[in-house]
């Protein structure tokens, strides 16, 4: 697979392969998309963003006759279409990737690569033609892999790659990768760029969804951004700059935010709150000393599989420590169980927000209002009134997109299922907040509103540990930078020594 990058000349701009206008949808008190436009050229990657709720799932759903649209225009290669089901859409070419993987993990990689589309004879099915068509998807993506081996026995990258084999057959004509990224590293990304710029190259037209701003500018022919609903713009990538493409994202500028975070830098740190010593996991990492102080935001910087998840687990009593110990500054010991750590004023907002952070079957008010009951005690129950005024408080601080408190939490995008388990960790009025991933999954807006809070509460004084797998980022939010490599915290930068090639340099084992 090719990983580097490659010159490519955009699709020329005639006659779309997949061309929408006008399109509409619109849901009781909400307009999900208000008049969009949208043309897919052959041989493209076409990058499709916007803010949480700017419209893109709704598009997407759109495109893959998911939803049926209320208002506006479809073609395909000029001819009028209208997308019932996603049948519709498949039988016309239109394929879709989702970030969540939609493979069975159990199953093998044929039976993922066949499932329902395997023929057979009085009630059976021929292995070994199903063998030979998993072959031959494999192949298009130039993959080689064992066909009888689980699914879930690959890595993250590898799933993902099977994902758009299932996806692909000779007709498709258009591919929408919606977040393929969001859980590679840096290797498996440009592995996975390669494979795209494959099938481009093909004459495939590829609909490109992430969060990540730099990958836009790697891999993308033509960007169209949503914003409320409305396509703001469309430009060729060339032509785009990355500091005015977020501006058209979110219509303001993040200069202002991350030159008054920086000026912040200079003036944080007051008391220790927390002080950890040689606290350490046998075989999860290496024991550390670390001290968290009052209005200072520490972040946790190294490579995937570092140990930046490990520490923020050991310092909220996630991952129970086997040596050291961890104060806090009203003296004593702070415990060593989650909810003893909890009603000692720590709360923690997860890597994985599905698996550890949200519960989907509730409401947005129940998450929002789990870490403050749970610290009260079950047998003390919230008040439903105080419930409803403090999730409505989080609601609007978070700019959390929903049109009320009680709606099912997993019907919320990505990012707003981000901002509610920020909104429960806070809504506990914790004195030490741990971040892991805060940004993940969650667009350039949201960023720059998670950017601005973590100022706010530390100028508040809140104590903050965030872990970040973007070392930009965690540039941008620290005032003092903790650097992990194989599962040991190697060194500690501060102030004016903040910078990316610096903590590039510790991570890699290259710094003076």
């Amino acid at each position: 697979m090719t990983q580097g990058a490659v010159p490519h000349d955009p699709a020329p701009q005639g006659e779309a392969l997949s061309s929408r206008r006008g399109i509409r949808k619109a849901y009781p008190g909400v307009v999900a998309l208000d008049a969009v436009d949208l043309d897919l050229h052959a041989g493209e990657v076409h990058a499709l963003l916007g803010e949480n709720g700017a419209g893109k799932s709704s598009l997407v759903k759109v495109l893959t006759g998911a939803l049926v649209q209320d208002a506006g225009e479809t073609r395909m290669a000029g001819r009028p279409v209208r997308f019932r089901t996603t049948a519709d859409a498949q039988a016309a070419g239109i394929s879709a990737v989702y970030q969540e993987v939609n493979l069975i993990p159990a199953m093998s990689v044929t039976q993922n690569l066949t499932l329902g589309k395997t023929g057979n004879r009085f009630g059976l099915i021929s292995w070994r033609r199903a063998r030979a068509e998993a072959q031959v998807k494999l192949a298009r993506l130039g993959l080689t892999l064992d066909l009888d081996r689980a699914v879930d026995s690959y890595s993250v990258a590898v799933r993902q790659l099977v994902a758009i084999a299932r996806a692909l057959d000779d007709d498709t004509r258009v591919l929408v990768l919606d977040e393929p990224t969001a859980s590679l590293d840096a290797g498996e990304t440009a592995a996975l760029f390669g494979v795209i710029r494959g099938l481009r190259d093909r004459g495939i037209a590829i609909v490109f969804i992430t969060h990540f701003v730099n990958q836009v500018f790697e891999i993308s022919d033509r960007i169209t951004v949503l914003r409320n609903g409305r396509k703001v713009g469309t430009s060729p990538t060339a032509d785009m700059t990355r500091q005015a493409l977020i501006a058209l994202m979110i219509g303001r500028d993040l200069g202002e935010v991350e030159a008054a975070f920086a000026d912040r830098r200079r003036a944080a740190g007051g008391d220790v709150v927390l002080s950890a010593r040689g606290v350490g996991c046998a075989r999860v990492l290496a024991p550390f000393d670390l001290d968290l102080r009052a209005g200072e935001a520490v972040g946790l910087s190294g490579l995937l599989g570092s140990g930046r998840t490990e520490l923020a687990k050991l310092v909220f009593g996630a991952i129970r420590p086997d040596c050291g110990t961890l104060s806090l500054a009203a003296g004593g010991s702070a415990g060593t169980s989650p909810g003893a750590l909890l009603r000692a004023g720590i709360a923690i907002c997860p890597e994985d927000r599905k698996a550890e952070g949200l519960v989907g079957e509730l409401s947005i008010r129940e998450n929002i209002v789990l870490s403050m009951q749970a610290k009260r005690g079950w047998l003390a129950q919230a008040p439903r009134a105080d419930q409803a005024r403090i999730a409505d408080e989080m609601i609007r601080a978070l700019a959390i997109a929903t049109p009320d408190a009680d709606k099912p939490v997993r019907q919320l995008s990505g990012g707003n299922q981000q901002k509610v388990v920020l909104a429960r960790a806070l809504a506990s009025s914790p004195r030490i907040l741990i971040l892991d991933e805060p940004t993940r999954g969650i667009d350039v807006g949201a960023h720059a509103e998670i950017l601005t809070l973590i100022r706010k509460l530390c100028a508040e004084g809140l104590a903050l540990l965030v872990a970040s797998s973007e070392i930009d980022e965690v540039v941008a939010t620290s005032d003092r930078v903790v650097v992990l490599r194989d599962r040991r915290m190697v060194g500690e930068i501060t102030g004016a020594d903040i910078t990316r090639e610096r903590i590039v340099d510790m991570i890699a084992g290259t710094d003076d």
